[in-house]
């Protein structure tokens, strides 16, 4: 199936600009899930929006949004949850959407820190919406959309910067240096890509098996793991894990099929620290940039 990305600059916590200088909706957030038409017009008087930065409790943020062309979707990040910097918003919907500007005007986010951002959507079914740069660590975020209400937290600045020519992986929490660890990454012809990848799950124990891409584990290239400690960084695949057959590797040259393989003792404490949201940032190999299209590749 084919995905189409687009892309709206907008301003958190406003929708749009109008003539006369009115601001006529808030910025959105995406995810998969909503219905609605494109025959539903802007109310005649449409009453200003948040500005930017104003917190939830503001009374200019209780403005009216404007009807939504869409039923009650789905958002993500979920209420109360704590999420990374590099977390987008996510707003499904449960029909396909075709007035795309009509429907981010009915979106309402708030933060109580003031970000520039911008909607994307992914076909008609899901709009995105992330700041220009990181969230600023401790924002509270409001996320309004067709009856859906959330309230969710930005946590700590937790960044792993990968880098091929050092092999190691560098984290910093709220930009103090808090562990180096050596890394083997992706080997000739399965290099991992470079870019800004999201963190969106982890596994204390999972199956790794070649077969659920097409390569048998008979293959020369083939194999079926057990594998500890696993921190999923695209859809395509790519992981942070535990890796004890390739400690001799580690920090000294890639052996990987595009994991970023690190020891049991690391592996272990990044998965203990890291959240939903925090950001990879994969850079200096050979492999080329990970795919906007990937399902987490908003940053590239």
């Amino acid at each position: 199936m084919r995905t189409t990305t687009y892309r709206r600059t907008g301003l958190l916590a406003l929708a749009a600009s109008a003539a006369a200088g009115l601001v006529l909706a808030a910025p959105a957030q995406a995810a998969p899930l909503w219905p609605g038409g494109p025959d539903i017009g802007l109310p005649s008087a449409v009453m200003p929006q948040p500005t930017p930065g104003d917190t939830p409790d503001s009374p200019n943020a209780k403005a009216p949004v404007p009807p939504a062309n869409f039923t009650a979707p789905n958002i993500n990040p979920g209420d109360g949850e704590v999420v990374g910097v590099a977390q987008p918003i996510i707003i499904n919907f449960k029909e396909p959407v075709t007035d795309h500007e009509t429907a981010e005007k009915a979106i309402r986010i708030t933060s109580t820190n003031k970000v520039d951002g911008h909607f994307y959507w992914h076909g008609d079914k899901q709009v995105r919406w992330r700041p220009e740069s990181f969230w600023p660590a401790g924002s509270q975020i409001t996320v309004e959309a067709g009856g859906t209400h959330t309230a969710y937290e930005i946590g700590d600045e937790f960044i792993a910067t990968a880098d091929d020519t050092t092999h190691e992986i560098t984290v910093t929490r709220n930009g103090e240096v808090v562990r180096v660890m050596p890394t083997s990454m992706g080997k000739p012809k399965h290099e991992t890509p470079n870019g800004t990848y999201i963190v969106s799950e982890r596994n204390r124990k999972m199956i790794m098996d070649s077969s659920t891409y097409g390569v048998p584990t008979t293959d020369p290239e083939g194999y079926k793991l057990d594998v500890e400690y696993a921190v999923r960084m695209s859809n395509s695949g790519i992981f942070i894990h535990s890796a004890p057959w390739s400690v001799g590797q580690q920090g000294v040259s890639n052996a990987s099929h595009g994991c970023l393989n690190i020891s049991p003792a690391d592996a272990q404490w990044y998965f203990e620290n890291v959240k939903k949201g925090d950001p990879v940032v994969v850079q200096n190999t050979t492999g080329g940039t990970l795919s906007k299209g990937d399902g987490y590749g908003d940053w590239n």
